[in-house]
């Protein structure tokens, strides 16, 4: 009797086995995750989950070309094996032949740790945290604040496993913690994020008495109409709009002229200045803090990526460097079509080359103009300049003479983060931040403020 398929190495070898198509990859992803969640200065919710996710693609060769088919499915047990490893056979043989279709990868040394067991979070990561939040109550009690809010950490072990020999293996920590603190008649509201790796580094006493203050500032209400305002963007909300640029800096779709970073006349705006100010935009899966897998997994196939590139090796990139656009996302068959070196999309984002300066040193230094908490409901109007509309929330706030003197109504607005890296006169100092508005997705972000003297606020909004 055969000993039991159960381990995530195991499931990887033994799909690999059962395959009977020309080619097969395999992604088992192990997920753990522990959460806690309060309300009105009080603990609600708390759990832990596990799970597993499998991602198979198979692909088949044929006189036209090489056709591809990925199933993925959650809870696989070693007994569901076999039938997911033959429905992505299956949908590989019913497909059309794959236009992204490349050789599999090969000649990435084995990850070391491949056969190990996957990493868990649990609980046990919150156990300073915990206190310190309880500690933060009674202090919000006291100061007449209720606080609101959640902390989530999840660790995914990734193992992937080719036809050709690849076995490589990532562990993913991902903390996020989101809290708002709102007056006891609901009438002011403010929010502070943070991301972690382990809720080691982050202070729930600091978040309240960031809070504390923001609260304070809108006891003071002023009515402000739309229009065009210098402004100053904290590093969250300039981490949303960076986000959502990297995902649309397609290079193939730039090459066929479709978006922002399209040349008039043919071509993409590789090359071009994009900022005055020194910036850089880059990514690194080694970054301190920031880590992410230093290899490509896709699970499907799409602008920015192939499921024929998994386990291809990435490094650092600059995607902006000194203010001049220098690369765009490419998969290794997208850089052969539209001559761009190859540039696998990566898993955190950093923006640097600003000054030292704080974002309480850029309110000290603003005449009149506006201070943003966070963006949210952002969605894409014009993809040919990357016109982005959203709202603002949880506090906008008026700065006159160097000091922040009142709340003011929230706004919508219409802005492209490629018209505002051309238009921002001064960057601050880069600080790891959490995006409000894509935390679900994107959180390794380091980002600094970015002062934009006609940043476009275009309607009044009702929202908090």
């Amino acid at each position: 009797m055969s000993a039991p398929v159960n381990k995530p190495h195991e499931i990887v070898e033994r799909a690999l086995e059962l395959s009977r198509a020309d080619g097969c990859v395999v992604i088992a992803d192990e997920h753990s995750t522990a959460n806690l969640r309060w309300a009105g200065n009080a603990l609600t919710t708390n759990g832990v989950t596990r799970g597993r996710t499998l991602t198979v693609v198979a692909t088949v060769d044929g006189s036209e070309g090489t056709a591809s088919g990925v199933v993925s499915r959650s809870a696989v047990t070693a007994d569901e094996l076999e039938p997911l490893v033959r429905a992505a056979e299956a949908a590989a043989r019913g497909a059309g032949p794959a236009e992204d279709a490349q050789p599999l990868v090969t000649g990435v040394p084995e990850a070391p740790d491949f056969t190990a067991p996957p990493a868990e979070t649990s609980s046990a990561v919150f156990a300073d945290f915990a206190p310190a939040l309880g500690e933060s109550f009674a202090r919000a009690r006291a100061g007449g604040r209720e606080l609101y809010g959640f902390a989530n950490h999840e660790l995914v072990s990734t193992y992937l496993g080719t036809s050709t020999g690849l076995r490589l293996r990532h562990d993913q920590p991902n903390g996020t913690l989101e809290m708002n603190a709102k007056s006891p008649d609901r009438t002011r509201s403010a929010w502070a994020g943070r991301s972690t790796r382990d809720f080691t580094d982050v202070d729930p006493a600091a978040l309240d008495a960031e809070l504390a203050v923001r609260l304070g500032w809108a006891k003071r209400r002023v009515e402000l109409p739309a229009g065009r305002y210098e402004t100053l963007l904290p590093p969250t909300a300039v981490a949303d709009l960076l986000i959502y640029q990297l995902w649309s800096a397609s290079g193939r779709d730039a090459a066929e002229g479709r978006t922002v970073f399209s040349k008039p006349g043919g071509g993409t705006r590789v090359g071009e200045r994009l900022s005055e100010l020194p910036l850089t935009l880059r990514s690194d899966p080694k970054e301190p803090g920031l880590e992410t897998p230093p290899f490509v997994v896709a699970h499907s196939s799409g602008a920015d990526q192939s499921v024929f590139d998994n386990g291809l090796p990435v490094s650092a990139t600059d995607w902006i460097r000194d203010g001049e656009l220098t690369r765009l996302t490419t998969t290794r068959h997208s850089a052969a079509l539209t001559g761009l070196p190859v540039a696998p999309a990566i898993g955190n984002l950093v923006l640097e080359g600003g000054s030292q300066a704080s974002l309480e040193d850029m309110v000290a230094s603003t005449g009149r103009g506006l201070l943003l908490t966070c963006l949210w409901y952002i969605r894409e109007v014009d993809p040919a300049t990357l016109l982005l509309t959203g709202l603002t929330r949880d506090g906008v706030y008026l700065v006159e003479n160097g000091e922040v003197t009142g709340e003011v109504n929230n706004f919508r607005f219409n802005e492209s983060p490629v018209g505002l890296l051309g238009r921002a006169v001064q960057a601050g100092r880069t600080e790891r931040t959490l995006p409000r508005e894509w935390s679900d997705w994107f959180t390794r972000t380091a980002m600094p403020a970015l002062r934009i003297p006609d940043f476009n606020m275009s309607s009044v909004s009702q929202g908090v």
